[in-house]
């Protein structure tokens, strides 16, 4: 395994002042799931910009409930909790952007995001993104964003790391620039505005033919020709363009 600098209670600490936020974050040596454990302190009022972040999480939560492992001491696990003024169907927005932020942060130019939150070097997967809301009377209460990033790999297949794609895998600079990219674009003027247009920059599905497998089950296959306004994945069928807003994406053809 290589060498990384795992994130611990005061290293969290600091990442969380480094980057202007006031609200005090939460260490957890092991817990299931930051998301969830998150998601329990928003219901309870806790501030926006709270942090959760832990060493080892034992129930990890990807997209359609898949699960997230990982080795202990070897990624960053971390939730944010805001509270956006954005109606429910921009809300996956907010996974777009801390894609593009994470991509930032970790340091390695070749990282890319497979639509819509997977972290990767080519097909190779770095990280991933869950970003889960709450909506009340038509209205987003919270959002919580939890990031789980490889800062060395994995033994399972097609995986790899910050540190084998020569980053610096230390969590503490890495979180640092992630929470202060994520907070400067949410006090950017017009946000989300952009947020679409930044993530196309980095998204690898864009032109590939692709199969979609659909939340009910459907699937779809054809070539993708860009992003809607909500990051919504446009994929052009034998019988017409689709849009997909969730689902599950194989690429079909190479880069």
């Amino acid at each position: 395994m290589e060498s990384v600098e795992a994130l611990g209670q005061d290293s969290l600490r600091r990442a969380v002042l480094a980057a202007g936020i006031d609200a005090e974050p939460r260490w957890l040596d092991e817990t299931g799931s930051t998301n969830t454990d998150l998601l329990a302190l928003a219901e309870k009022g806790a501030p926006e910009w709270t942090v959760v972040a832990t060493g080892h999480q034992t129930a990890g939560r990807g997209r359609i409930g898949r699960s997230w492992a990982d080795v202990p001491g070897s990624s960053l696990l971390v939730s944010v909790l805001l509270r956006p003024s954005i109606d429910p169907d921009r809300a996956p927005l907010l996974s777009l952007l801390a894609a593009v932020v994470m991509l930032e942060a970790s340091g390695v130019p070749e990282m890319r995001s497979k639509w819509p939150n997977d972290l990767v070097v080519g097909e190779r997967k770095a990280g991933g993104i869950l970003a889960e809301a709450s909506v009340a009377d038509a209205a987003v209460r919270h959002v919580v964003v939890g990031t789980g990033v490889n800062l060395s790999t994995p033994e399972v297949p097609d995986a790899t790391s910050i540190a084998e794609e020569g980053g610096d895998p230390d969590a503490e600079r890495i979180l640092t620039r992630y929470l202060a990219g994520l907070r400067g674009e949410w006090e950017r003027p017009g946000f989300p505005g952009g947020v679409v247009e930044r993530y196309a920059a980095i998204c690898s599905t864009l032109g590939r033919r692709v199969r979609a497998e659909q939340a009910g089950g459907s699937a779809v296959e054809g070539v993708t020709t860009g992003l809607d306004d909500r990051g919504g994945l446009l994929v052009e069928t034998a019988d017409g363009t689709v849009t997909l807003s969730f689902g599950e994406v194989t690429h079909l053809q190479t880069a």
